[in-house]
């Protein structure tokens, strides 16, 4: 399955309507003035995967968008905002997050960059200062990242459980988080909790018994963290087994220390996405090539471990559907910043910037199967960025640079605070 900017057949792609724009309201909103437009249509613009339109415009009613194209072809509509000449992208789709959890991990971090080795097991003090953490304190520490994460442009996330493992604590991890989020992600299976050192098994059986009954209600997917110091790849598949038998999807945690079966497992079981892919096989890149499951790289964790960089070009040349995101998390990639990601990604992943904002928006889409965000055509979510730069490209070229100046999410900007200008 191919995907990026090079590709024609890439699902979120595809999946998007042709340029027939939908009719337009008075009462909409035109922000005009573009420099720069990523539809990520390519049945728009330029024709590439990001449909780039130039000196353009974007129309919302509501909460979907019902007109792109030119701006000196804008309908007219009661409001007009003018974007200044700068570049307009859709807002991030970060599908990989871990923000239900309570204090941090400066000591381990200290540690690590002074030489010590990054391995599964550090989960265990987030562990333990989630557990002791109150539900206010927890869904505090959450809407705090999410609003730093939406100040920069991402307007969909997904965030997991995974730092309470006991039946109360995952389960009010999710309740939590289902609060703020449709895309939540139950990962009992994180680690074996510290409770059941001695006996994996039986929390496997946890995992896959009452507390998945307990936290079904509340996700979408099922996760597992396969890997040497986590779970197997027959636990792994018992866990993600039992969460489809619950109406939940798989994603896996996937080759991101060492090879192993997690690549193999999630493409067997159609999983969503696998997540990290750092250690792969021929075969593990051509059975994600010949399958629905998205690669999803997180190049904030091989940043804050010093590991060794997933390799984006060897799995885009395949024709693998790749996406980018944070894996925003208080122990390996503390960060909420897409932009960050995508620099990374363009510098040590042989990414090009066109090929990451890919993979940041409809790439993160692809890994959620959602077809309505991560694009800007007509009849997707109004959800977009619009840069302090006349190109996406910017987001590689100046990094570190705080780029996103305004962030429109289901039609309304919500980022910086004060009310749209009307005319």
């Amino acid at each position: 399955m191919n995907t990026g900017p090079a590709a024609t057949n890439n699902p979120a792609a595809t999946s998007a309507p042709t340029s027939t724009n939908s009719p337009v309201a008075t009462a909409a909103t035109a922000i005009v003035n573009i420099a720069s437009l990523v539809t990520n249509d390519p049945s728009l613009g330029d024709g590439t995967a990001l449909g780039l339109i130039r000196d353009a415009a974007v129309v919302i009613d509501g909460d979907r968008v019902v007109w792109v194209g030119e701006s000196r072809e804008a309908p007219a509509t009661d409001n007009r905002v003018d974007a200044g000449g700068r570049a307009v992208i859709p807002g991030f789709v970060d599908s990989h997050s871990h923000l239900v959890f309570a204090g941090d991990r400066t000591a381990e971090f200290n540690a690590r960059m002074s030489g010590q080795a990054y391995a599964a097991g550090g989960i265990r003090t987030t562990v333990a200062a989630t557990r002791a953490a109150s539900d206010t304190d927890l869904e505090r520490n959450l809407t705090h990242y999410l609003a730093e994460a939406l100040r920069q442009g991402t307007t969909t996330f997904e965030t997991k459980s995974g730092y309470g493992l006991t039946v109360e604590d995952e389960a009010r991890a999710l309740r939590i988080a289902a609060a703020h989020t449709d895309e939540v992600t139950y990962l009992g299976a994180h680690i074996v909790s510290p409770d059941y050192a001695d006996d994996p098994a039986a929390y496997v059986g946890l995992v896959t018994g009452e507390m998945l009954d307990a936290c079904a209600p509340y996700a979408r997917w099922i996760d597992v963290f396969c890997e040497k110091g986590a779970f197997d790849g027959d636990q792994a598949r018992a866990i993600l087994t039992a969460g489809k038998a619950k109406g939940l999807h798989p994603r896996v945690h996937a080759n991101q220390l060492s090879y192993g079966p997690g690549v193999q497992l999630a493409v067997e079981l159609d999983a969503a996405s696998a997540d990290h892919c750092t250690h792969l096989t021929d075969a593990d890149v051509d059975a994600l090539a010949n399958s629905s499951t998205v690669a999803t790289l997180l190049p904030g964790a091989e940043f804050s471990t010093r590991a060794q960089w997933p390799d984006a070009r060897r799995l885009l040349d395949a024709g693998v559907t790749v996406a980018l995101s944070t894996d925003c998390n208080p122990g390996s990639s503390f960060t909420s910043s897409v932009p960050f990601c995508i620099a990374l990604a363009v510098r040590d992943m042989r990414m090009t910037p066109d090929e990451a904002l890919w993979s940041a928006t409809a790439g993160g889409a692809a890994a959620l199967r959602r077809t309505d965000i991560g694009r800007l055509s007509p009849g997707a979510a109004a959800d977009l960025a619009i840069l302090d730069a006349p190109s996406h490209v910017h987001l590689a070229y100046r990094p570190g640079v705080p780029l996103v100046s305004e962030v429109w999410r289901r039609g309304l900007r919500v980022s910086p605070v004060p009310p749209v200008s009307t005319t």
